[in-house]
């Protein structure tokens, strides 16, 4: 069974703690917040609990900001330490770095906020480590990021074929994870112990596709001066991974129709059948209905591969989940150049959820890669990093007049579902995941919202 990470805890160290701050301490889907007025009662907290991060807000009476930065560092937890110095008046950010801060912040901020844009990198980390704990076998969770109801419909697809010989296919537009999630159902199978093979059908010219799926005889063709073993059987007991299908030349699809049929290849310039044992799992971001109804795929082929359809849902569809897969492309990027992970501003995460996300994953994994590229060694990116091309979603109003309703018509309680999910999920991921807050956001009671959780499956 799936292992849930534990709630995140956070020690709160300041003079004065807002009414604010305590009432949200007190909402069950809050992290955890401990609270400290002096040095020491800080250091004994942090002796008797598991601390995830510190914030520290200066001043502290009696103590320069070096000094409270070195003696925290001095305890036993290595927890991140954020100092919070909103009137930026002990100007050593640079200092405080050095003696073991993780950040030092002087953008004004309410204390809620400050929470936010800490909160998903956090999580991230527990999740990390919730996942090397588990057994072997669930390993593969760990590659799919995000907590939404569209990736928990994903997540359970895979689940449930990986075991399985199943051929998959898998749907979806370019850059929302479709090799990853081939990855994953490959590694959820018994035959994760062998390397998947993958290949792009697009990216070949014809005749090179067919060598390199196939194989070839010495002399089967010019240029051809030894033999060549294909993809296929180099996939022999493992997976092979059809990126692009749908530019798979006609011709070809007839030889792959035959291997998912007989389970056999034949390479170029030979009459001997191969066996094989491959699990086939095939992609693409175009709609093959449409091509089988164009005639440029195999209405055959095409049965035989969607045997198990996997779809995956756009970025703009799972806006939950844009935090937190932020937070894990800044812990990657940071462990690859072994560096602290950088934060995101509250601008920058506004920004980040009213994106449409053209690109999906792919683009939201290179626009974070070239912040943190390109904002030297500053810890805090703001939205003037992130190079993003100007095509934000327009206002709601105008969306919505956009609506119409089709020659064949629509599902009017379900688009009308939809809509409400969404909100939900959008407003859920900007408060961060309080509820209250949420609730105040879409100008509702609490108890409303929740009950429309429910009766929508929106993962709360």
């Amino acid at each position: 069974m799936e292992q849930s990470a534990r709630a995140a805890t956070i020690l709160w160290i300041a003079d004065t703690v807002s009414t604010d701050l305590r009432e949200n301490a007190e909402d069950p889907d809050s992290p955890g917040l401990m609270f400290a007025a002096s040095l020491a009662s800080a250091v004994d907290l942090l002796g008797k609990n598991d601390i995830d991060a510190i914030v520290l807000c200066l001043p502290i009476v009696s103590y320069s900001a070096e000094e409270l930065v070195r003696r925290l560092r001095a305890s036993a937890n290595t927890a991140p330490l954020f100092v919070y110095d909103p009137a930026g008046k002990s100007g050593c950010g640079d200092e405080l770095i050095r003696l073991g801060a993780a950040q030092y912040i002087t953008d004004t901020v309410p204390p809620q906020e400050l929470l936010r844009w800490i909160l998903p990198g956090i999580r991230c980390k527990l999740d990390k480590v919730s996942r090397s704990s588990q057994p072997a076998v669930d390993a593969w969770q760990g590659m799919l990021v995000g907590s939404s109801s569209a990736m928990r419909q994903v997540i359970e697809i895979i689940r449930l074929v990986g075991p399985r010989r199943s051929t998959v296919l898998i749907s979806g537009e370019t850059g929302s994870g479709k090799e990853i999630a081939a990855r994953a159902i490959h590694a959820a199978s018994n035959r994760s112990g062998s390397r998947m093979v993958a290949i792009n059908c697009a990216a070949l010219p014809d005749h090179l596709l067919e060598a390199e799926l196939f194989g070839h005889t010495k002399g089967a063709f010019t240029g051809a001066v030894n033999a060549r073993v294909g993809l296929f059987e180099q996939a022999h007991r493992s997976t092979i991974f059809l990126d692009e299908i749908g530019e798979m030349p006609l011709q070809l699809q007839a030889k792959l129709l035959r291997v998912l049929q007989e389970r056999e290849i034949q390479r170029i310039g030979s009459s001997e059948p191969v066996p094989v044992d491959v699990r086939v799992i095939a992609a693409s971001n175009s709609n093959l209905l449409e091509a089988v109804a164009n005639r440029r795929f195999r209405e055959d082929l095409y049965y035989r591969l969607n045997v198990v359809a996997l779809k995956m849902p756009p970025l703009r569809d799972r806006a939950s989940d844009i935090l937190e897969l932020a937070a894990h492309f800044l812990v990657n990027i940071a462990e690859l150049e072994s560096a602290q992970p950088k934060q995101l501003s509250p601008d920058a995460l506004d920004l980040l959820m009213r994106y449409s996300w053209p690109g999906n994953v792919r683009q939201l994994e290179h626009a974070l890669e070239s912040a943190v590229a390109l904002s030297g060694t500053r810890t805090l990116l703001h939205p003037s990093d992130l190079d993003l091309p100007a095509d934000l979603e327009s206002p709601v109003m105008a969306r919505l007049s956009a609506l119409d309703v089709p020659e064949t018509g629509l599902n009017f309680e379900e688009l009308i579902m939809g809509i409400e999910r969404r909100l939900l999920e959008r407003a859920l991921a900007k408060s961060g995941g309080n509820k209250a807050r949420a609730a105040s956001m879409l100008q509702m009671k609490r108890t409303t919202l929740i009950s429309k959780f429910k009766a929508l499956e929106v993962c709360a």
